[in-house]
C-alpha cells in the first residue's frame, strides 16, 4: 500500500501541477508513481529534470535506454520500473525474450547491449563502481568513454525512480513484468 497520497493534476500541490499535466498528457493517464511524485514538487521537478537533460542531450536509441532501465530495475528489485519498462521496451522493439534476458542479465543476442547493461546493473549494486575489466570490456564492445559517463545519467534516473517507488511503495498501475524464472 503506498505510502504517500496519490494526486490527480487537480488535486497535487499548485508547484507540481504542470509538471503532473505534461507527464499525463505525455503517458496518457497520470501513472502512479507521477502521482505520488507530485506530493512534493521538488521531487517531481527533479525526476521531470534529469528526464528532460537525457531527452534534449542523451545519444542512446530507445532499446538501449529501455534496457538499461530494465537491469537497473531488475538489480534493484522495483516491480514498478519492471512493469513500466517492459511496456516501453516493447515499444522500443525488444521482444519479450529479450525483456526477459535483459533483466535476467542473460543476454545472448547482442554483445554491445549486453556489456552496457552489466555496467549499469554493476554500478547500481556497487553505490557506482564499476570493475576496470568490465569498463574495458565495454570499450572493446564498441562503446565510447563518452557514452559510458551518459550511461551513468540513465542510471541516476533509473535508481531515482526504483528508489522513489521503494521508499513511497507505489500501488502498480501497469501489467505486472512477467516474473523471471529461477
Amino acid at each position: 500500500m503506498a505510502r504517500i497520497p496519490v494526486h490527480t493534476v487537480a488535486s497535487a500541490p499548485e508547484e507540481s501541477k504542470e509538471i503532473a499535466g505534461k507527464l499525463e498528457k505525455r503517458m496518457g493517464k497520470l501513472l502512479n508513481i507521477h502521482a505520488e511524485m507530485a506530493h512534493s514538487p521538488v521531487v517531481i521537478a527533479a525526476y521531470h529534470g534529469i528526464s528532460q537533460a537525457i531527452a534534449a542531450h542523451g545519444t542512446f536509441d530507445a532499446r538501449t535506454k529501455e534496457a538499461i532501465a530494465l537491469a537497473v530495475g531488475n538489480q534493484n528489485g522495483c516491480d514498478y520500473c519492471q512493469a513500466a519498462h517492459t511496456v516501453s521496451g516493447r515499444k522500443a522493439g525488444l521482444t519479450e525474450e529479450q525483456i526477459l534476458a535483459i533483466r535476467a542479465g542473460e543476454i545472448d543476442f547482442d554483445a554491445k547491449l549486453e556489456t552496457i547493461t552489466e555496467v549499469a546493473r554493476q554500478a547500481a549494486a556497487r553505490t557506482g563502481d564499476v570493475s576496470d575489466a568490465l569498463w574495458q570490456a565495454a570499450l572493446e564492445a564498441g562503446w565510447t568513454e563518452s557514452e559510458l559517463a551518459e550511461a551513468f545519467a540513465h542510471i541516476a534516473a533509473n535508481l531515482f525512480t526504483n528508489y522513489f517507488n521503494h521508499y513511497a511503495r507505489t500501488d502498480l498501475d501497469l501489467p505486472s513484468a512477467e516474473p523471471l524464472t529461477a
